[in-house]
């Protein structure tokens, strides 16, 4: 097969060519989905900058996932509501990069995010009187830079080494671009690309680890009095719910690139494969707002409020 010319390659997207009926459906859905999720996590940002009381470790942390969650959804859902709209689905090489890069640094930033957050709950719940001293401003703003500067350099260390391979096909058997569907088009040895594959899975199956070794021990100091209890049910559970959303979501999508086929349940592949960019930005902002009383006191609020002025 006769590599192409990368910088000239206009990938086909075939993900949505077996829903030509309800594309008008989708879209509105889409839509829908989209403006809900940045207005849910805007909400809560804007709340916790608002308000002096929730700048702390734990609701800045959660500003955080909830940025981070907007730029994931960004990345993917103008580009589905674009292509719903038109009849060809295209997308250029460079495009196609610049997309796979902003959905790993998404992927790679979700996970550190949540793995810093379950180090901030241990010291919290196992170490509450060091945690002043352990979780300073410039300790909390050294793990934000940290975490988007690792999953940025996570993500374009993958990128360029897909980069560097010949492509000798254009059909990409999805709706959006991702790396093990690029991958698969090449017509040179991947070795160095599975490898590098394998290294991220492994640091982010320790990463996981890590964060249940952090609950057994939240657990543990969880039962000794009713404080510690309330305070993991408040800011623990949700934090592992979230986790394991995601965590599912991303399975789901990697299942699918590597074993499901086209056929006439390509829809609900879809709504799998794009699970991992769908739900959690969404889920996210609703568990932390309804679990974080003093997030939900807030935003309740703010709520109260403006129907006070709307009525008026």
């Amino acid at each position: 097969m006769l590599a192409l010319n990368n910088s000239d390659v206009v990938f086909e997207l075939e993900g949505l060519n077996s829903t030509p009926a309800l594309r008008h459906v989708f879209f509105s859905l889409a839509l829908t989905s989209y403006l809900l999720t940045v207005a849910v996590n805007l909400m809560l940002v804007v709340t916790v900058c608002l308000h002096p009381a929730l700048h702390q470790p734990i609701y800045i942390f959660v500003c955080n996932l909830c940025v981070n969650g907007i730029c994931g959804a960004s990345c993917f859902y103008p580009k589905m509501m674009h292509d719903l709209r038109t009849r060809v689905h295209a997308i250029t090489y460079g495009g196609c990069l610049g997309q796979m890069f902003v959905i790993y640094t998404y992927v790679f930033c979700e996970f550190t995010s949540l793995t810093v957050m379950a180090y901030d709950r241990y010291v919290a719940i196992c170490r509450p009187l060091r945690y002043r001293v352990l979780m300073t401003a410039r300790r909390v703003a050294t793990l934000l830079l940290l975490t988007w500067a690792f999953s940025m350099l996570e993500a374009a260390a993958g990128i360029t080494l897909t980069a560097m391979l010949p492509v000798c096909g254009r059909r990409v058997r999805n709706m959006f671009c991702t790396n093990w569907e690029v991958v698969k088009l090449s017509c040179s040895d991947t070795t160095a690309n599975n490898i590098y594959g394998l290294a991220l899975t492994v640091s982010h199956v320790l990463q996981t680890a890590l964060i249940l070794v952090s609950y057994g021990h939240l657990v543990r100091a969880a039962v000794r009095s009713r404080a510690d209890r309330r305070k993991f049910v408040q800011t623990c559970l949700p934090h592992l719910v979230t986790l394991l959303v995601f965590t599912g979501s991303l399975v789901f999508e990697v299942m699918y690139a590597r074993y499901g086929g086209a056929g006439a349940l390509q829809p609900l592949r879809n709504a799998l494969a794009a699970e991992f960019l769908v739900v959690p930005p969404l889920v996210n902002p609703a568990i932390y707002g309804m679990n974080l009383q003093q997030i939900r006191i807030r935003i309740l609020n703010r709520v109260t409020a403006a129907g006070t002025r709307a009525s008026d």
